[in-house]
């Protein structure tokens, strides 16, 4: 398989398409090998325009999210970010590439580990993996940037006291079959901004909070 043509087919077919124009996040798709982080069964998908089994119900992003939710995050060098689901590593090392020091958390033992191999072969040296439930927010630091790698029916309060000021979230927020993809700013304290992305699926965050429902 010729990877380098399967990635500019990628990028040029499934990426721009979906308004990331941003060159730097491009390069980026270019300089971090997809194909390293996929489980190895799937590996000739790896630039697929789909969501790659990674065992145990989780699954990778499609390409063209990663790249505008890395766009949309506007990351600069320096910055800190956390990330909620560690999954593959992919998107970890996009971040990683992108800004200072990344925190990714993971529930998953298995995934973790796989994980750290990835991000060790790559060369990503400025990532901290921690193990453990992070659906309802991550210990008290404060972060530049947040990414929820999966969904979750309500986003709590809680998540915009993790940011600095500045900072941004990204969330995929609601219940099938219609979910937003949300960006949230923190400009002050009295003024947080909401930006509705576009609409998706994503399967939820383990443990994830859930708004009361109408029961009869």
């Amino acid at each position: 398989m010729d990877f380098e043509k399967a990635r500019f087919n990628m990028v040029e077919q499934q990426v721009r398409p979906w308004s990331v124009l941003d060159q730097s996040v491009l390069d980026l798709l270019f300089a971090v090998h997809r194909e390293d982080f996929v489980p190895p069964a799937y590996r000739a998908l790896a630039f697929a325009d789909l969501e790659i089994p990674l065992g145990d119900g989780e699954r990778m992003w499609t390409p063209k999210m990663e790249a505008r939710v890395l766009q949309e995050l506007d990351l600069k060098e320096g910055e800190s970010v956390l990330e909620i689901g560690t999954g593959s590593g992919y998107l970890t090392a996009l971040l990683a590439r992108s800004a200072g020091e990344v925190v990714s958390v993971e529930i998953n033992a298995r995934l973790q580990a796989d994980a750290r191999a990835h991000l060790t072969a790559a060369a990503i040296r400025n990532v901290r993996l921690e193990r453990g439930d992070g659906a309802r927010g991550w210990r008290s630091d404060v972060y530049d940037a947040i990414v929820l790698t999966g969904s979750t029916p309500i986003l709590p309060d809680a998540w915009v006291k993790q940011l600095k000021p500045g900072g941004r979230l990204f969330a995929v927020v609601g219940d099938p079959p219609v979910m937003t993809a949300r960006l949230t700013r923190w400009s002050a304290a009295d003024a947080i901004t909401r930006e509705n992305l576009f609409e998706t699926v994503l399967a939820p965050l383990k443990n994830a909070p859930q708004p009361a429902r109408f029961v009869f």
